[in-house]
């Protein structure tokens, strides 16, 4: 006999269905079974079945077992003194299976077979437990329900089935799960990801949604992994930063194998993967990686990255962890602005974006272990794969040491790379010139390109121009020997300037040729192999090629590196000056020329331009101040403050202008460029939470544009004094050093630098509840912007007068504000602005009563601001939230809302928004009669608004002044 218990209660004998008779019948079998092989009374029986109805007059329970006993056998069920005994191997009960089948796979440590064990467990479920049963009539709710098991080891074989790449069995197998229980978080989470996987991003992402409307209806926040996968969702293809693969590339499938094999295992365990390559220079250890990394693109859906480290690049400093984790964040989607300063929370933030993702992260050209142990993910089902010339060291438990490559497939390489018809028949020469380029691959792909080039050259001709030298020098040697003069010439500078890549424009300043010239010279350098092209017109020397190149013997062009920084510097100027227009006159004047320097169409262009020279920019000032060139140190820096600002890059930030500080204090000639420095150093250091510092350099820098007579320069370090001012609480001094840099603005007639001293003094004067000047300074600063067309600032103004007319009570006014703000955001994509803009017009909504659209504004706010990553926007949108649900006396869900926004604010150190979001939940457990509950949040809104020096604090202590309850108790 068989029960089945995991779907409608059946019973098999022989394989057949048993017919279990009526429904009070099977009510009375399946007590029996969920007490197996124990007396239950009739008492009992007639306890349980008959619960909540009235008890038949007769004893029935005699007549259904006999009943029973005459289906199932005289031997299934016996009577004892103390009841009625069903007697049956526990083993044939498909619950108690199930519980087996579960604990084993939880006990074994072999992934395939848990795979195994999990599938046959999960495979016993036909449906809900015991569905087509009154669980009260059968006594099942008070025992334990498998239901959470199942669910827990249904998660559990959905990460191994993610694993193997069954996607599809995946979501067939959770959509019901979903559907039926929405707070399933964890279960959301991984059909997002089957769904992602079969390229259904549009339904993952309506789960998504799903999700969280159910959590917020039992007062949840939406777990930081769901809105991480949501990201990675809405993006249209997973983060992807691996050159494209070589197009002939052989005699590596046993390492090829071996690395996947390595993956899969660890994978398959639930544990990240490490795979450690080292090898010789040229050896090909980087096109393995990536040729890896193309491979296994299946199992790592959600993104595939490398990462350069510059380990061993010539005249490139190693590349810093908090340089490389910034560039691992934004290559996995987080802005810049969102990176952590400090190292630690960095590195927490890398690893947790990792987490619940399956991404591979090649690490190029590490210098040692120590350089890449916090970067190997940590998250189990990602992967690392690391190329360097050093061995792994004792952390690392799989490493591939590559040689080169066996003859036979060296011989290979080169026939594919020179053509049959090149070589055919000439086996034995071809092994002596492969046996002479060391079958390392780079020296022999370099040798293929000078018989291309060559067709004429017999295979003899190049076996003697390879006598002599080290394999791979010699190899070298020959591409370079056979190069036009223009073109070594050219070599030679690519392996001695600062940076990694060369654009043609900046190779035409480097040799002082026209673009054309460059071009062509860059295109002989690249057919004899001795550059790489990633991108187009974009070129790369390999380091092997970098340090032969800087070593070679020869006259470098006079002037040439100085050209070089004046090409950074002219088009440096001109791409800042179409991405920040409106920095223009607040930038120094760059005198220098430079005819090739680039010109941008667009911000766009420019930004992209930005981007791929990073490197580049940052190793040009470190060499302009080594080498006593403070004019193109000090501009280049402060020229890309902003650009670094705005994109994230704290650190390159404040290391470029500690080098412009270091060079110009120490010549001590040009004071206005060190005010300028001096004064972008200060926003540096505050943005790294430095506030003395930052406050003592712009103090610094007021000094020497007073001492300049430059008034513009003056009124804005007074600005950035004014800021640190806030960020210490001084509100008083803030708005004395505002007030003073607006009559410094005014006086040179700095018509932006007015409207951001008035706005700045318009937000002091209604946190100071002063909203009459608050509005008015608003206004102005409003007029300003308008004139000057600056429609970012325009849009940031209006919201902000907006929220200062909603105060004093002027709703059409205030929702004329924000609706324009809205519209001005949608325009340039300020998507914060937006969020911003679409929660306040709801806030109008609610102070006007009209409660349905103030919630449907808030959602869409919402919306917008899952795409935003900015926690002080989340946290405000809780907080206007809960201020409707207290309007419409809904307490559970204006309370839920306040608590979100509390998790949030404690978590970003927001005081004002823990303050409001304390004081909103004392008042909706106050209206919910909840007021022992309520009185810790009045006392923590009062501490927090009176450590601000709020005017709310007033109000907290006015409301509290009228209560009655035990919330008046923290009144004193």
């Amino acid at each position: 006999m068989e029960v089945l218990l995991l779907g409608p209660f059946e019973v098999r004998i022989h394989g057949e269905a048993v017919d279990l008779g009526d429904l009070q019948q099977r009510f009375i079998l399946a007590v029996l079974v969920l007490h197996p092989n124990r007396a239950v009374s009739t008492e009992r029986l007639t306890e349980i079945v008959w619960a909540g109805q009235a008890r038949p007059r007769t004893n029935l329970v005699p007549g259904y077992i006999a009943k029973l006993r005459k289906l199932l056998g005289t031997s299934a069920i016996d009577r004892e003194p103390t009841g009625y005994v069903l007697r049956i191997d526990p083993q044939h009960i498909d619950v108690v299976r199930f519980d087996a089948l579960v604990t084993e796979a939880r006990e074994c440590g072999d992934p395939a077979r848990r795979r195994v064990l999990l599938r046959a467990a999960v495979d016993l479920w036909r449906g809900r437990y015991l569905e087509d049963l009154d669980l009260d009539r059968v006594g099942a709710a008070d025992l334990i329900s498998p239901e959470e098991a199942y669910l827990d080891a249904l998660g559990d074989l959905a990460e191994l089935e993610l694993g193997q790449g069954n996607h599809r069995w995946v979501r067939d197998r959770l959509r019901p799960v979903v559907r039926r229980d929405g707070t399933r978080h964890r279960m959301a989470g991984l059909l997002m990801r089957a769904l992602v996987a079969n390229g259904d991003r549009v339904k993952a992402m309506e789960v998504y949604h799903a999700t969280r409307a159910a959590l917020d209806e039992v007062g949840m926040e939406v777990p930081i992994e769901l809105r991480k996968l949501a990201r990675f969702t809405q993006r249209v293809e997973p983060h992807v930063a691996l050159p494209a693969p070589a197009s002939r590339f052989g005699g590596r499938e046993d390492e090829l194998a071996s690395i996947e094999a390595r993956v899969l295992v660890a994978t398959a365990e639930h544990r990240p993967a490490t795979v450690w390559i080292s090898g010789m220079p040229g050896v090909g250890k980087t096109e393995l990686a990536v040729q890896a990394a193309h491979r296994l693109r299946e199992r790592f859906p959600d993104g595939r990255i490398l990462v350069q480290l510059n380990g061993f690049t010539p005249g490139v400093a190693p590349a810093g962890l908090g340089e490389v984790l910034g560039l691992l964040l934004e290559a996995l989607g987080v802005p810049p602005e969102q990176h952590p300063r400090a190292l630690s929370q960095r590195i927490a933030r890398y690893q947790s974006t990792l987490s619940g993702t399956r991404t591979l992260v090649v690490l190029d050209n590490a210098s040692a272990e120590d350089q890449i142990r916090a970067l190997l993910p940590a998250a189990a089902g990602c992967a690392a794969l690391v190329t360097s010339r050093a061995v792994g060291g004792v952390d690392v438990e799989d490493e591939i040491r590559l040689r080169p490559l066996a003859p036979g497939a060296a011989a290979t390489l080169l026939r594919e790379l020179v053509g049959a018809d090149r070589v055919g028949g000439r086996q034995s020469v071809v092994d002596e010139i492969v046996a002479r380029c060391g079958c390392v691959p780079l020296s022999i792909r370099m040798v293929a390109a000078q018989l291309r080039l060559h067709r004429s050259w017999p295979l003899e001709h190049v076996l003697e121009l390879l006598t002599g030298t080290s394999p791979w020098q010699a190899a070298f040697a020959v591409s370079y020997d056979h190069l036009p003069e223009e073109q070594q010439q050219l070599f030679r500078l690519l392996g001695r300037v600062p940076g990694v890549a060369s654009g043609v424009n900046a190779a035409a300043a480097l040799t002082g040729a026209t673009v054309p010239e460059a071009r062509a010279l860059l295109e002989g350098l690249h057919g004899a192999s001795l550059l790489e092209e990633p991108e187009p017109e974009r070129y790369v020397m390999l380091d092997p090629l970098r340090e032969f190149a800087a070593e070679l013997p020869g006259p470098e062009p006079a002037g040439a590196l100085t050209r070089l920084l004046d090409f950074y510097l002219v088009s440096v100027a001109n791409a800042v000056g179409v991405v920040f227009p409106f920095d223009r006159d607040r930038q120094p004047t760059v005198e220098v020329e430079c005819a090739v320097a680039l010109e941008f169409a667009d911000g766009r262009a420019a930004r992209a331009w930005l981007s791929a020279e990073r490197a580049n920019l940052l190793e040009a000032i470190r060499y302009a101040a080594g080498h006593d060139l403070p004019e193109h140190t000090w501009q280049l820096a402060v020229l890309l403050w902003r650009w670094y600002f705005a994109s994230g890059h704290l650190q390159e930030w404040s290391e470029t202008l500690e080098l412009a500080r270091t060079v110009l204090e120490r010549t001590g000639e040009d004071r206005r460029g060190l005010a300028y420095v001096l004064l972008r150093l200060s926003g540096a250091k505050r943005q790294a939470g430095k506030p003395a510092p930052a406050h003592e350099l712009a103090e610094e820098a007021r000094s020497l544009w007073a001492d300049l007579g430059d008034d513009r320069g003056e009124a804005t370090a007074l600005c950035a004094i004014a800021v640190v001012d806030i960020d210490r609480g001084d509100d008083r001094a803030a708005t004395a050093h505002f007030e003073a840099a607006l009559v410094k603005f005014e006086a040179c007639g700095d018509a932006r630098g007015q409207a951001n001293a008035l706005s700045n003094l318009g937000q002091l004067s209604e946190v100071a509840g002063d909203l009459a000047v608050a509005e008015e300074r608003h206004v102005a600063a409003a007029k300003l912007l308008r004139e000057l067309a600056h429609t970012q600032g325009l849009a940031h103004a209006l919201d902000n007068l907006g929220v200062t007319r909603q105060r004093l009570g002027r709703f059409d006014d205030a929702m004329r504000d924000h609706q324009e703000a809205l519209e001005l955001a949608v325009e340039v994509g300020d998507r914060s602005c937006e969020a911003y803009a679409l929660t306040n017009i709801g806030t109008v909504h609610r102070l006007t009563g009209r409660l349905d659209e103030a919630l449907r504004f808030h959602e869409l706010a919402r919306r917008v601001a899952d795409e935003v990553r900015e926690p002080g926007l989340r946290t405000q949108l809780y907080l206007d939230r809960g201020a409707t649900h207290l309007a419409r006396r809904d307490w559970t869900e204006a309370r839920n809302a306040y608590f979100a926004a509390l998790d949030l604010a404690g978590g970003t150190g927001d005081t004002g928004r823990k303050a409001h979001a304390h004081h909103g939940a004392a008042r909706a457990r106050h209206e919910a009669g909840e007021h022992l509950e309520a009185a810790p949040h009045w006392q923590a809104a009062l501490a927090g608004f009176e450590e601000l020096g709020w005017p709310e604090a007033v109000q907290v202590r006015a409301e509290q002044a009228k209560l009655t309850c035990s919330c008046a108790s923290i009144k004193d």
